[in-house]
């Protein structure tokens, strides 16, 4: 009896591949953080020259830094969905 309840014990818990993908939801958001960050730097920096080739390209990275930063967020609300169900799992 003592032995059936520490292999169940050790089976609770999220499976190798839910860690993999918790791990690889956060690395996601954090590559897609830094992403949204050059982004706006670089929008930032043509927006300083203002010819009209350079509004153009700081609308364009103004454009990309919106959309890495859109992407950031939906990463992170992953990562953060993953680490809600593995806690719930760790409960269990």
């Amino acid at each position: 009896m003592l032995l059936a309840g520490m292999f169940s014990f050790y089976a609770c818990g999220p499976s190798a591949e839910e860690k993999a993908a918790a791990e690889k939801a956060a690395s996601a958001a954090a590559a897609a953080k830094a992403a949204a960050a050059k982004a706006a730097s670089a929008a930032v920096a043509a927006a300083k020259n203002p010819t009209s080739a350079n509004k153009a390209a700081a609308k364009a990275a103004l454009q990309e830094s919106t959309d890495k930063i859109s992407e950031a967020g939906n990463k992170i609300a992953e990562a953060q969905d993953l680490a809600k169900q593995y806690a719930e799992v760790r409960k269990t």
